[in-house]
């Protein structure tokens, strides 16, 4: 039998991972042709999907660019071609949970399960599914870093504030589109009111994640000396990049207490500078000052909505097509393991769980509106606002239109996963969602489906992003 090989994205350097990405961007490009030509000069309508939306991005800056560094079609290319693009669950700015995977390999469903059977996954009988295998395995994954959320505390918010102020995680929210005066009063209202923060992302301790900034004492862990105990690695079956860090890292990012999305960025840098040494080389987090600087016609830059144009295609329409209402991963409550030299020393502290009925935290995780995986935010801002009219992110004044889809559950097990579910993957069955992609696939425009359909606080929240458009 043939012996398999697997290349891990770490041994792709540069040029090969340019070579690739090329050969990719070049099939679709010509694929995207063959369709215009091939049905009379009709333009094609795009529908990427979560982390596709992302790459598709990056290949309409791609296909206008010159080669070498693009495809070569011209600055008029997606205007002669596309005729809307559908973004269904797209994670423009990034999603948190990608955070809580790259840091400590855990999310909402690790924690719980951990919570649920204490020690099991880390005990030696499951020695090829434990969190230490998976996180030198997940961290050769630099398609994970695309999903780091971008933007800093301009779009996530701070440690004393966030876009989403606070939600209610307990009641149905009502209908933006019903609303009435008084009604929405009452939830901006609410909206501000002290008690959730998601600008912090991380936060050392529940009483950490609450209080007010000015009595929280910080440590800064960026100058904190590394030094791994060299006696104790005979003892550890898997070795991370943790253990390189020694006691004394691993206490300095402890310390430092609250991370928000810009300091996130250091914090992976510290525990993680082999995965971010790499994923910096085709990855950008930031806002762009000038996006007429030069430095952002390399690729790096492509798939953030923030640091890259759209193209100059007046007549093509953008859609984000996304569910709402159900409780998504925004912000994460870790504490310090158990002393142990081989396991990860951060988990995501399950017994954190926030007070009344309206608490968005539980089991550690505080969620906001989104579809399980993407927040609204995310999802939704570029369309709502970044994108909305002629900005400097869209100077052609692109249309973009918001639909989303109110998350119901199956009614009975013959409808399988639901025909009206707003879960991440699921709404791709989601039959009001196919009715839109159907209709413009035939001619309609977004005025034609009825504009924006809005059911969560979208436009509101991003009214509290002080971005320069």
């Amino acid at each position: 039998m043939r012996k398999k090989t697997c290349i891990w994205p770490h041994m792709i350097g540069d040029y090969h991972f340019k070579t690739l990405r090329d050969q990719t961007l070049s099939r679709i490009k010509s694929n995207i042709e063959l369709m215009v030509t091939t049905s009379g000069g009709n333009k094609v309508v795009v529908i990427p999907h979560s982390m596709g939306v992302l790459y598709f991005l990056h290949f309409m800056k791609w296909v206008e660019a010159p080669a070498p560094m693009g495809g070569g079609g011209g600055s008029d290319w997606c205007a002669k071609h596309i005729k809307a693009v559908m973004n269904i669950g797209g994670p423009f700015l990034g999603v948190p949970k990608a955070v809580s995977g790259l840091f400590s390999v855990e999310a909402r469903d690790i924690a719980v399960a951990r919570a649920f059977a204490p020690g099991v996954l880390d005990k030696d009988v499951f020695k090829f599914q434990t969190l230490q295998h998976m996180m030198r395995m997940t961290r050769t994954w630099d398609s994970t870093m695309s999903m780091i959320p971008k933007g800093g505390d301009t779009i996530w918010g701070g440690v004393d504030w966030s876009p989403e102020g606070f939600f209610n995680c307990s009641t149905k929210r009502s209908k933006n589109v019903d609303m009435t005066t008084s009604e929405l009063t009452a939830v901006r209202d609410l909206e501000n009111r002290a008690g959730v923060n998601y600008g912090r992302l991380i936060s050392f301790g529940k009483d950490v994640a609450k209080i007010h900034s000015s009595k929280i004492e910080r440590t800064d862990f960026r100058g904190a000396v590394k030094g791994r105990n060299p006696s104790n690695t005979s003892n550890c079956d898997v070795w991370t990049e943790y253990h390189d860090m020694g006691v004394g890292g691993v206490k300095a990012v402890a310390d430092y207490k609250v991370y928000t999305a810009s300091s996130i960025l250091d914090l992976l840098y510290f525990v993680a500078p082999k995965l971010m040494k790499r994923g910096s080389a085709h990855f950008s987090y930031g806002i762009a000052d000038n996006l007429d600087d030069p430095k952002y016609q390399h690729y790096r830059y492509w798939s953030n909505p923030l640091e890259t144009k759209l193209p100059n295609a007046p007549d093509m329409e953008i859609y984000s097509l996304y569910g709402v209402g159900i409780p998504t991963e925004r912000a994460y409550v870790y504490k310090l393991t158990p002393t142990s030299e081989c396991y990860i020393p951060f988990q995501i502290d399950t017994s954190a769980d926030g007070e009344g009925e309206d608490s968005c935290l539980k089991g550690g995780v505080f969620s906001a509106d989104g579809d399980e995986t993407v927040p609204v935010l995310s999802a939704g801002y570029m369309c709502a606002k970044g994108w909305r009219g002629k900005t400097r992110f869209n100077p052609s004044g692109i249309n973009t239109y918001i639909r989303e889809y109110d998350h119901a559950p199956p009614a009975n097990l013959l409808e399988g996963r639901g025909t009206q579910s707003g879960a991440h993957v699921d709404i791709m069955g989601n039959f009001a969602l196919i009715e839109d992609i159907i209709r413009v696939a035939a001619g309609a425009t977004g005025e034609d489906l009825g504009g924006d359909r809005v059911y969560s606080g979208i436009f509101r929240w991003s009214e509290k992003i002080q971005l320069q458009l």
